[in-house]
């Protein structure tokens, strides 16, 4: 957990991960995370979870990915379980996610419960 992550390895896993993925400079998203939580395989990167704070007691997951080869194994519900457990022992008492329809299941797995939220596009 909060290791030093290389740019290259995270564009590594989400070209693999995201179809149509253009490679990034992850500096800025590192630098304002609360702490982001990583899997290995044989030194690959294969999974990753990043938690931004709003610096008092709210916490987001954002950019939640498994390596292809290695989904359906319960490798993301590990991460997600691992970074809700970090972000509480740092201070956050809520923890946010927002998803997809098809990835309901996937975070209620990971012990999210569905809420009403807004959303406005700024783009």
């Amino acid at each position: 957990m909060d290791a030093d992550l290389p740019a290259a390895e995270l564009n590594e896993l989400f070209r693999a991960s995201w179809p149509g993925h253009q490679d990034t400079d992850f500096g800025p998203v590192l630098a304002r995370r609360l702490l982001h939580v990583t899997a290995r395989r044989g030194g690959r990167l294969v999974g990753y979870v990043n938690v931004v704070g709003d610096g008092g007691a709210h916490a987001f997951v954002l950019d939640t990915t498994v390596h292809p080869d290695e989904r359906r194994q319960g490798l993301g519900v590990a991460l997600v379980r691992a970074a809700a457990g970090a972000a509480r022992e740092r201070g956050a008492h809520w923890l946010h996610v927002d998803f997809e329809p098809h990835l309901a299941r996937f975070y209620e797995e990971c012990g999210f419960r569905p809420t009403a939220a807004g959303l406005m596009a700024l783009g």
